[in-house]
């Protein structure tokens, strides 16, 4: 058998034809990190049960400045988002907002247990229109988290 070489011409026709078929070839464009945050969840209608005995309690002072990782405009996060504690499914308190800052009361029995003491924050964004939580954080009795002049900053994900 001869060897076998190519016309330039041949080459190039070869060369065009990959570059073309390679050009065709369409790569998956990278996700947007924002469009992440957006979702389609509905307002939550989280109540705290009345007739429970709390007879303890903490106070938070909490600042909405990121959600999965990325940094949040100020003015997206609002009086119409909801942050909340919770014990499982329990809701434990719903915080009010004023001046950037949610501030959170949460209820806790006098005779908590350890799996009373691990609470959960909940967070829905009226402007991404999504429900994200954060980790946990340890009950404590007359504790106080944050402050007006340090509030809390949790790392916040979708729930």
């Amino acid at each position: 058998m001869k060897n076998m070489i190519l016309p330039a011409k041949s080459c190039s026709i070869i060369l065009c034809a990959l570059l073309l078929f390679a050009a065709g070839c369409k790569k998956d464009e990278p996700v947007n990190p924002q469009q992440a945050l957006y979702g389609d969840v509905a307002r939550p209608t989280w109540t705290v049960q009345e007739d429970y005995d709390y007879s303890s309690s903490m106070t938070a002072v909490i600042k909405v400045e990121t959600l999965n990782g990325q940094v949040v405009n100020a003015r997206l996060v609002s009086e119409s988002d909801v942050l909340a504690a919770f014990v499982g499914e329990e809701c434990r308190g719903i915080a009010t907002y004023d001046g950037g800052l949610f501030y959170l009361y949460i209820a806790g029995p006098h005779d908590a247990t350890e799996n009373d003491q691990v609470i959960r924050l909940r967070y829905w964004s009226s402007h991404y229109t999504n429900l994200f939580e954060e980790g946990a954080i340890t009950f404590v009795n007359n504790a106080h988290i944050g402050s007006v002049a340090e509030p809390y900053v949790p790392t916040f994900v979708t729930r």
